[in-house]
């Protein structure tokens, strides 16, 4: 299906996508809720198929708002998260039902609450919490530090005050998020069960009875590389234990216990399809040249900090030599510098990855990037043409489309407006 597509090809599958939330719904004590996090992969036929499959959304930006009602959520099952929400997006959002907001700061408390009195609405939020240092056993430690996400413990107090005169505040819960990509189930499990912990040292501490406790995530996938999603079958066990100690009634919903996934919900439903335009060789190194970089693969790779990375041949189990004889090409492996297309030495995908020996022409699959690829990429750099998305369920297509960066004129109004 992908060969009818030129240039690189994102193939989405959905039945990965439903699996992936079958098994994570599973892993999870019950009763739940799962919010997926759309910043790993806003594409409108994976945000169905996630609702479809008993999800919320949890999304950032008005943009992200756009996507889950176009997917067919409500408002009110969505979780507005992030840092710097403008007056505008909290507006946008309490008009289109967005009831749930996590809220970083006493100061942002106050805004939601004015915006909410000029709107008609209540704004339901969720003290989002940075309690202690997550242990060293994942991918990005998200609390613990100095930070633009979350109160500071020794800051909840006076926060909680503020929200106490906010007269369009509900404030309905607490929202912890330790880590992202979990190494192992143990060091999952031990993130959870301390931000459990936490929830309830402040609960017992201010007095509070949390309508809903969001406990993140920290969810596994493999990214760019080959492999599979982790299984975790002891996860239920150990957080229902530390959950009815610490809140005994959540298991008939006081508070309603829920968590966050992007990664391990579309992660391997992904595979980014290239062609390789160049093979090279330059002082002792060889280099793969793709037409698609980090342009169209965000990941991390354009900070300078590179992930593993496999490539994976694609029907090319052997090609004509210059004289016109045939040369078995699968079985020769070496390794190489996976660079893309940009005008930059940062297009660098991956050094010293094996690859079988490749031929410009030739056709090569990077598993495992339906979360954190083409949106993370830096799409309007150099302004080449976003790679297709091709999105399958069984043998059938579902959709195949492609992103545009266009140029509109502004609103004089609205304009005036910011710079005023």
């Amino acid at each position: 299906m992908a060969r009818c597509h030129p240039g690189p090809v994102y193939v989405y599958d959905l039945d990965r996508v439903t699996a992936a939330a079958e098994d994570l719904r599973a892993a999870l004590p019950a009763p739940s809720l799962v919010y997926y996090s759309l910043k790993a992969n806003p594409h409108e036929d994976v945000v169905r198929a996630l609702r479809t499959a008993g999800c919320r959304a949890e999304i950032s930006s008005a943009g992200e708002l756009a996507c889950a009602l176009g997917a067919g959520f409500r408002g009110a099952e969505c979780l507005y998260t992030g840092p710097g929400k403008t007056d505008g997006e909290i507006a946008h959002a309490l008009r289109h039902g967005v009831l749930d907001f996590s809220v970083e700061s006493a100061h942002e408390l106050r805004r939601i609450d004015r915006i909410a009195a000029v709107e008609g609405r209540r704004a339901g939020v969720l003290l989002r919490v940075n309690g202690e240092r997550a242990a060293p056993a994942g991918g990005m430690h998200m609390t613990g530090s100095p930070s633009q996400f979350g109160i500071d413990l020794e800051l909840l107090g006076p926060a909680l005050a503020v929200a106490a005169r906010c007269p369009r505040i509900d404030l309905t819960g607490l929202h912890l998020f330790s880590m992202t990509n979990a190494i192992d189930e143990p060091s999952l499990i031990q993130e959870l069960r301390r931000s459990i912990a936490t929830a309830a040292a402040v609960c017992d501490q201010y007095g509070l009875a949390p309508r809903m406790l969001d406990l993140g995530g920290g969810f596994a996938a493999p990214y760019t590389q080959s492999g599979r999603r982790p299984g975790y079958p002891g996860l239920a066990q150990a957080l229902r234990q530390e959950l009815d100690l610490r809140f005994p009634a959540w298991r008939t919903g006081a508070p309603v216990i829920a968590f966050e996934s992007g990664r391990y919900l579309v992660a391997d439903c992904g595979t980014l399809i290239c062609t390789v335009t160049e093979v090279k060789n330059s002082k002792g190194k060889q280099f793969v040249v793709l037409d698609a970089g980090i342009n169209a693969l965000g990941g991390l790779s354009g900070t300078g900090r590179l992930l593993p990375l496999s490539v994976e041949p694609v029907g090319i189990p052997r090609a004509a030599d210059a004289s016109g004889g045939a040369e078995v090409l699968g079985p020769a492996v070496t390794s190489a510098r996976i660079v893309g297309p940009l005008c930059t030495p940062a297009d660098l995908l991956g050094r010293e990855v094996p690859v079988p020996r490749l031929r410009p022409g030739d056709r090569i699959a990077i598993p495992n990037v339906g979360a954190y690829g083409l949106t993370t990429g830096l799409l309007g750099f150099l302004s080449r043409p976003a790679p297709t998305e091709l999105v399958v369920r069984g043998r059938s297509v579902v959709s195949a489309s492609r992103l545009e960066l266009i140029r509109v004129p502004v609103d004089r109004e609205w304009e005036d407006d910011a710079v005023g």
